[in-house]
């Protein structure tokens, strides 16, 4: 089973950072380790503004150090370019083709002005593994857990 990280940027990268941020995490899954063995590891970004880093354990499993050293590599790339990929309070959704990252108080007042109702697609970054990542990931605000934190107008 393939574990996962995802570390949501504070905005849409432009192509510049994008490729940088593609380029760090390549390199750096390439020789991610665990008490010196290899890991199983390799690394995506989605519409520039995840960085998704997976891991397949049943090759080997990460440990705190090794999760501790994405974390550095994470917080290192949002310092060279002007990132924060730890602001737990902004929060991706879907508005049409467009993605919309916005404070939490943004998001409070798009859900009271119906911009954001039941339907609307958000991003579950607490995703685990890869199963999850493919249908747990985007979902309706209804099936997310959005949905046990603001409450629908």
């Amino acid at each position: 089973m393939e574990r996962v990280w995802i570390y949501q940027a504070d905005r849409v990268l432009d192509a510049r950072e994008s490729d940088s941020v593609l380029n760090a995490l390549t390199d750096f899954a390439s020789q991610w380790k665990v008490h010196g063995k290899p890991l199983a590891a390799r690394a995506e970004l989605r519409y520039n503004l995840f960085a998704i880093l997976m891991i397949d354990e049943s090759v080997a499993m990460a440990s705190g150090c090794s999760i501790d050293k994405s974390v550095h590599l994470m917080k290192e790339l949002g310092q060279e370019l002007g990132i924060d990929f730890f602001d737990r309070m902004r929060i991706a959704y879907r508005n049409g083709s467009t993605i919309k990252v916005v404070s939490r108080d943004q998001f409070e007042d798009k859900i009271s002005n119906g911009e954001i109702t039941a339907d609307t697609i958000v991003f579950n970054n607490l995703v685990k593994n890869a199963a999850e990542l493919q249908d747990e990931w985007e979902v309706p605000f209804q099936r997310s857990w959005h949905a046990k934190v603001f409450q629908l107008a």
